[in-house]
């Protein structure tokens, strides 16, 4: 080993560009952020964890990310701003070292039956190309291979202008062959209304023949309009109109009546029930109005295109005996192996960027899937999976990607893979933001940041910053139980009954037979794409007193919250009014008791075009919200507006007793501390929660439905180490009072406390859809023959080594 001279030039100082090595953040107050104030390193592997409600997400997305992308917009010109969404500048003093964010959240892909898996990756366009060129007969153009694009034709004159005053009529022929199925328009199913459901044809309309939640007899939608329109009998049973009043009833157009001199609008009942209930997202609608919906609409595969969404011209052209709609219906892997056959020169560039694409989706584990799929059916961890797809073979580096809880809905066996990603993501130099609750993922971060010590007001507080090893010696929440390991159940309970599920086939299940037991905890799991939610939820759901608590978002907007989601605030808005002598419509911000200068928002909006808007909290209410006449109404010595303020722990004392006891309220307050969420605020906006306080709220919400069964898929998702006790409290809690909990899971110690599992696989796919074990997780343990098993085995206390088998 040669030494250095004293000759030898000294080391050259680092360059001032190297010293830009951190994002700094310092004074952060997004939500309920405390003035935090933290450096992350750049080109690391940073993880964010904390319990539920601490603030991860404030800080992540609505602060780091938030002002990325806002500084980004800020460099296209006014004109392009003006049709760009408009974001705020986080409430933070400084942030410095940002670098371009892309963010992959688990936000569910657009529900629209026109979106799947194949338009969302971009797979479809390359697939419609593909086939515009080699398949045979030849059709047309990549738009006749596409189900969003219907076939025109259309002929007229039009006039040419030739010389100074000179015009000449030409008649033109125009023709766009699409793919779409003329049908079902492209959405592969139809929808048909059963009219049952809508009235009692025995009646007519004036005794109340409408059976439509709202639709009261003496209402403007019944006897007044369609009684008075002059085109219906009122006095007529509905089943002894003639062919044409049947017609106009149904189906007419919308034209203008009068009724008691007043122009109004009359249109169909078929029509003016999908504008009325159809239209609107089915997730924000009330319970009962949700219910008539799914009882008064069925939806059935098109017999025209089969569910392939497709014209006969698109499915008759093929590539060695594959149509558009075969290769959208097989599993990606299949596809992947279809594709490496294709030898053509013309299109090679094409086929090789089609293979890279669908090799990622077996590389981030969703092989599985087909590209026919709807994206809506997505769950959350499935459609985040999704979108990582086109940035898993980028060329850029220096940027700073954003996951929020890459693991969820992923099987123990497929974790490590995500973190693999995740690792190589950071490798090629890229700063990588990861809030996660998995131990697995937050053991290989290179640098940590734990949030609290609590939720909600109790958290937005950094607790510790710094490596791994710290934070198990730290002594925060998060530290203490991140080596947590459950322990099998030494006794389990006795069933007392059982639901039979027999030659289950849906999707990817070959016939399965099984009897999911009652009166216990039953966790069914497997890996990501075995049959989970196929066999429970296409087997369970609608079964009579059986309760699905799944993983569909629950939407609302600044006026939503706890209090209304919940259904808290009626039985409050009756306590004030009968204690006050008025009616409960003054208690309501989005009624009566709006305050009239902001209409209830309790903050005035100024748009100011491309530049950020101002927000403003409104001068009249001082953001209460509601009129100062109804803020003098009180009950127990609050009026509307501070018990809206209160936590759901405050509240449920308050409620409770005294002056203000409403059982009904007391009820649901129950509900919400039993699934932890003591720590919210009523009147908290719905938009202000993080994905795992939504889930609780919506499990909250569900139970207070009358049921022998509940079925909850993946509860655990958002949840911190922590909070996993006091669900599985929960589910004891259930249980012990007779009913029945049926949980897909995939959360090692859910399965542990477990006292039957039932376990699908052995793979994903058409590898998957059979029953692999049945039995307790002490017999799973000890067979050790499937990958759950084998994880199961690994997680346990080593102290009830007596219930295991060799570990693998």
């Amino acid at each position: 080993m040669s030494k250095p001279s004293a000759a030898d030039p000294p080391s050259p100082a680092p360059h001032v560009a190297d010293s830009h090595g951190l994002i700094r953040v310092h004074g952060a107050r997004e939500n309920n952020l405390k003035d935090v104030s933290v450096e992350i390193p750049k080109r690391r592997l940073t993880v964010f964890t904390g319990v539920s409600g601490s603030g991860k997400s404030s800080l992540v997305f609505d602060t780091i990310a938030a002002e990325s992308q806002r500084m980004i917009n800020e460099t296209y010109s006014a004109f392009l701003q003006g049709f760009m969404p408009t974001l705020a500048r986080p409430e933070v003093d400084v942030l410095e070292g940002l670098t371009t964010a892309i963010i992959v959240d688990q936000e569910r892909m657009g529900a629209d039956a026109r979106s799947t898996v194949g338009t969302a990756t971009d797979v479809n366009a390359m697939l419609r190309i593909l086939f515009s060129r080699l398949g045979q007969p030849h059709i047309g153009s990549p738009g006749a291979f596409a189900f969003n694009v219907p076939s025109v034709r259309a002929s007229g004159a039009i006039t040419v202008e030739r010389g100074v005053g000179k015009t000449k009529p030409v008649k033109q022929t125009f023709t766009r062959t699409g793919g779409m199925c003329p049908r079902c328009e492209g959405r592969g199913t139809v929808s048909d209304i059963d009219l049952t459901q809508l009235y009692d044809d025995s009646k007519s309309i004036a005794e109340g023949a409408f059976t439509i939640p709202g639709w009261k007899s003496d209402s403007w939608w019944t006897v007044r309009i369609y009684a008075e329109s002059g085109l219906l009998d009122p006095d007529k049973p509905i089943r002894e109109f003639s062919e044409r009043e049947m017609r106009d009833f149904l189906y007419h157009e919308p034209i203008k009546v009068k009724v008691q001199g007043v122009n109004y609008t009359y249109e169909g009942l078929i029509p003016k029930i999908d504008k009325t209930f159809l239209a609107k997202d089915k997730e924000a609608m009330q319970p009962h109005i949700r219910a008539f919906v799914d009882r008064a609409v069925t939806f059935q595969t098109c017999s025209d295109c089969g569910g392939t969404r497709l014209s006969e011209a698109a499915r008759s052209s093929k590539i060695k005996g594959i149509s558009i709609a075969d290769a959208c219906a097989m599993q990606v892997s299949d596809l992947a192996e279809w594709v490496r056959g294709l030898d053509e020169p013309s299109v090679a560039p094409l086929v090789a960027a089609l293979r890279r694409t669908l090799d990622s989706f077996a590389e981030i584990g969703l092989g599985y899937l087909s590209l026919d799929r709807s994206s809506g059916t997505l769950s959350g961890g499935e459609a985040q999976r999704t979108k990582m797809i086109r940035h898993l073979g980028s060329s850029l580096t220096d940027v700073t990607y954003v996951f929020d809880e890459p693991t969820t809905g992923l099987h123990p066996h497929d974790i490590h893979r995500m973190n693999e990603l995740l690792l190589r993501l950071r490798d090629k130099g890229n700063t990588v933001l990861v809030v996660e609750h998995e131990p697995e993922t937050i053991a290989i971060a290179d640098h940590v940041v734990d949030l609290g010590p609590g939720a909600g007001m109790d958290g937005g507080t950094v607790c510790f910053e710094g490596p791994v090893g710290g934070l198990r010696a730290g002594g925060t929440l998060t530290g203490r139980h991140l080596d947590d390991r459950a322990a099998l159940k030494e006794a389990v309970r006795t069933p007392t009954g059982a639901l039979e599920i027999r030659g289950a086939r849906q999707n990817n299940l070959r016939d399965v037979d099984v009897d999911v037991p009652t009166g216990v905890l039953t966790v069914v799991t497997g890996v990501a794409g075995s049959g989970k939610s196929s066999l429970i939820d296409g087997n369970l759901a609608g079964r009579d007193g059986v309760v699905v608590v799944d993983q569909t978002p629950i939407k609302g907007s600044r006026r939503s919250n706890p209090a209304t989601y919940t259904g808290l605030l009626d039985p409050v808005r009756k306590a004030f009014a009968k204690a006050n002598g008025v009616k409960p419509g003054l208690f309501s911000a989005n009624s009566e008791g709006a305050c009239p200068e902001c209409n209830g928002a309790g903050v005035t909006y100024t748009d100011l075009g491309m530049m950020r808007g101002v927000t403003t909290t409104c001068e009249e209410c001082e953001g209460r919200r509601f009129g100062a006449a109804v803020l003098d109404y009180r009950l127990g010595g609050r009026d509307i507006s501070e018990v809206l303020a209160m936590s759901v722990a405050e509240a449920r004392e308050f409620f409770g007793g005294g002056e203000a006891r409403t059982p009904a309220a007391h009820r649901i307050l129950d509900r919400l501390a039993d699934v932890g969420l003591g720590y919210l605020t009523l009147g908290q906006p719905l938009t202000a929660l993080s994905g795992g306080e939504r889930q609780r709220l919506k499990l909250a919400t569900r139970m207070a439905e009358q049921g022998g069964v509940y079925v909850l898929d993946e509860p655990t998702t958002g949840l911190h180490l922590a909070d996993v006790e006091q669900l599985l409290g929960l589910l004891d809690r259930i249980v012990d009072a007779g009913t029945s909990v049926v949980v897909i899971e995939h959360h090692q110690a859910v399965m542990a406390h477990a006292d039957w599992i039932i376990d699908l696989g052995p793979g994903a796919g058409h590898d998957g859809g059979r029953i692999v074990f049945e039995g307790t997780p002490a017999d799973l343990v000890a067979d050790g023959s499937t990958l759950t098993g084998e994880h199961l085995a690994a997680y346990v206390m080593p102290g009830v080594t007596t219930f295991m088998g060799p570990r693998p």
